[in-house]
């Protein structure tokens, strides 16, 4: 999968997106200034040295074009994952995410392939799973990870899904790194977005696994 393709799925658009900042002088509004708007930089899964990548994340905000790829993060309130590595090739991600006054387990488990530059999501061969850069939100330690599943229809012209997760490495990172996410996606139209509220601490106490693992011979209810 060439580079080209993926910032094409990132944008959802063949060309360049600009931003237009606007300034009333006088009654009179004038255009301030007319810039591109910025992509991350594609870290291909089948190079990457995923070692550097392995302990604890916080995810800290989502963002798609549509509000239906996004709406179940909206339960969250805190989370805690883990990242390791089981086997050759094989990453485990293990999620402990407060909903309310519960808190939820879940485990998703991604097998990076010498031949793909995305990972694969066991159980959803269909999604592309991508890594982009911290950078984009102005944080070298935090990581942007992307989700697309293809049209449902072969006639349709949008994704299924194609939404954008932004995770740290400190639970307090500043806020100043959302808030660059936030704005450099609403500039290549992602509009709907989900900022991690973090009113509740997570327990550590053992909860069941509501949601279980993603896995193509289970049913799973609720899943994201």
């Amino acid at each position: 999968m060439m580079v080209t393709q993926l910032v094409r799925v990132l944008s959802n658009r063949s060309c360049p997106i600009f931003s237009m900042s606007l300034l009333k002088i006088g009654g009179i509004t004038v255009v301030q200034a007319i810039v591109p708007c910025s992509l991350p930089e594609l870290f291909p899964a089948n190079t990457v040295n995923r070692q550097q990548y392995l302990g604890t994340w916080y995810f800290k905000a989502a963002v798609s074009h549509r509000e239906a790829d996004i709406q179940k993060f909206k339960a969250l309130d805190n989370t805690l994952f883990s990242l390791e590595e089981t086997a050759n090739d094989t990453l485990l991600l293990t999620g402990h995410m407060r909903m309310g006054d519960n808190c939820i387990k879940q485990t998703w488990t991604y097998h990076q392939n010498a031949e793909r530059g995305d990972l694969e999501l066991k159980g959803r061969p269909e999604r592309r799973n991508l890594l982009w850069s911290g950078k984009w939100a102005n944080c070298a330690s935090c990581i942007i990870f992307q989700e697309v599943e293809p049209p449902l229809k072969e006639t349709d012209t949008v994704d299924s899904l194609n939404r954008l997760m932004l995770y740290a490495r400190q639970s307090d990172v500043d806020s100043e790194v959302v808030t660059t996410f936030l704005q450099n996606s609403a500039c290549n139209n992602m509009l709907a977005s989900f900022r991690l509220p973090q009113l509740k601490g997570m327990s550590l106490r053992q909860f069941p696994n509501l949601f279980g693992e993603v896995d193509a011979s289970e049913s799973q209810n609720v899943s994201f």
